[in-house]
């Protein structure tokens, strides 16, 4: 006994010293920063985004037709907003709403770069209006914030970026390497009409991107217990995106005589099933990366774990959302109180993480139901992104910039578990990165895609330097 006690103490102090060993050795993965110069813009960069916000370039779904008055006349107010940028970059329309600028650089032997972002916004909940500060699509400027629908996703980093372009076209700039400016219609209703298009149109004419940056990343702030810095994600890669519609059909009947398993009952417990029998949690790229440059700024206690995902796997990963994520989002049947309806459907959406695909998410819906619901996909479907290097030229430039940019920020490579314009870029371009820096919090995370959207005026600022300074740092 004393001899078994003796093994398991050995044991146990062997296991401490790897644990704290490990700690020791995950060191700060940040570069170091450098002050940059100062740039100031003019003060009605708020009111050009205000007006902006007022034409409701709203994407409903897939189906629906866009709105062109408000297309056509955002698209006006862009064109007298920023007269250079139209009148020395070329303009080309994909599929009439999609927006595709041509900034030619000095030296065709240097790859270009894409710079996006989207036009289009999501619905407003009218029963939500009263809880707005201004109305949705106001764009009122308050003492602190503009307000409305897009001024977080995602106007803020189009404008933002325009008017960038417009100061360094001011200052007569001009870059070595071509840039393209990609303004997709329909991003939030899956993309295939804008940005898929304006891709497909590039690779036609056989460009090949340094790399390509996108919304889909932001600054983080107190949003990682025991880091109280501000993390910049930037975010190399996205989940994939499916729903699953499932379909149950009986014979119905007469509420006062059911049956032992009836339409709804059974729909109800595919549902119970599938929350109840989660993909499991995994250690992919980028979740690796993720883990050792958070890791490493966390206090000692937090470190531990971060250091040793091999013993501490599950509460790490749990805590990144790092897995496929199922959610059900419809649930449609019944017609009457005391009528057992025929038919009763549920939509599932999941969110698929890197390394796994559709057909396997289809295949573990149909291994956790009963044989009694159809599984059939609907809408919009999109495996996951490849991931893009962080060992790259690009990577190490945007990540500079952001450390010179914001000093006392941690940069992190990261997984969106939503999806962007950005997922359609990674066959015209090496590298895809999602980023631009958006503050966001745990309030303003409530307002993406909810109520009372707002930025901060100086949170706007920052966009509009950080695309000034990150056109002129990718020509350097």
């Amino acid at each position: 006994m004393l001899k078994t006690l003796k093994i398991i103490g050995i044991l146990v102090i062997v296991l401490i010293g790897i644990l704290i060993r490990n700690t020791l050795t995950l060191n700060s993965k940040q570069v170091a920063s450098a002050p940059l110069e100062t740039i100031t813009f003019p003060d009605d960069i708020f009111e050009n985004l205000s007006e902006a916000i007022q034409y409701p370039t709203i994407s409903y779904s897939e189906e629906s037709i866009p709105d062109s008055t408000a297309f056509r006349g955002f698209h006006r107010f862009l064109s007298e907003t920023f007269p250079l940028v139209h009148s020395r970059l070329v303009l080309e329309k994909i599929n009439e709403y999609s927006l595709l600028f041509t900034w030619k650089g000095s030296d065709s032997s240097k790859k270009p770069v894409i710079l996006m972002s989207h036009q289009d916004v999501v619905p407003v909940d009218q029963p939500t209006l009263s809880d707005w500060e201004a109305m949705p699509f106001e764009g009122k400027i308050s003492s602190e914030h503009i307000i409305g629908r897009g001024t977080l996703d995602d106007k803020s980093t189009l404008i933002g970026l325009l008017e960038a372009v417009e100061k360094l076209l001011e200052e007569s700039y001009e870059p070595t390497r071509t840039l393209y400016l990609a303004f997709g219609h329909d991003e939030e209703v899956g993309g295939s009409h804008g940005a898929a298009a304006i891709a497909k149109y590039l690779k036609s004419k056989g460009v090949t991107a340094a790399m390509t940056i996108d919304e889909g990343g932001f600054l983080a702030e107190d949003l990682v217990p025991g880091i109280s810095s501000p993390i910049a994600m930037v975010n190399i890669s996205e989940k994939g995106f499916a729903s699953f519609r499932l379909v149950v059909e009986t014979n119905g009947g007469h509420s006062s005589a059911p049956p032992k398993e009836n339409t709804i009952g059974i729909l109800a417990q595919a549902i119970v099933d599938l929350e109840a029998n989660q993909r499991p949690y995994k250690i992919v790229e980028p979740i690796n990366h993720q883990i050792e440059y958070m890791g490493a700024e966390l206090p000692f206690l937090k470190k531990i774990a971060f250091a040793n995902p091999w013993l501490f796997k599950k509460s790490i990963l749990q805590a990144l959302n790092a897995h496929t994520t199922t959610a059900p989002t419809i649930i449609e049947g019944g017609i009457k109180n005391n009528v057992i309806p025929t038919v009763a459907e549920a939509t599932i959406n999941f969110r698929i993480l890197p390394g796994e695909t559709i057909d396997e998410v289809k295949e573990h819906i149909i291994n956790t139901v009963s044989e009694k619901v159809k599984v059939e996909a609907v809408g919009f479907l999109t495996n996951p992104s490849p991931v893009s290097n962080i060992d790259s030229e690009s990577f190490k430039t945007l990540e500079q910039l952001i450390r010179d940019l914001y000093p006392n920020s941690i940069v992190v490579p990261g997984l969106v578990g939503g999806g962007t314009d950005a997922r359609y870029f990674y066959d015209i371009s090496d590298d895809v990165y999602r980023f631009y820096p958006i503050r966001i919090g745990p309030e303003s995370m409530k307002q993406f895609h909810g109520i009372d959207e707002k930025i901060t005026k100086e949170n706007y600022k920052e966009i509009i330097l950080f695309s000034y300074h990150l056109i002129k740092r990718i020509n350097s």
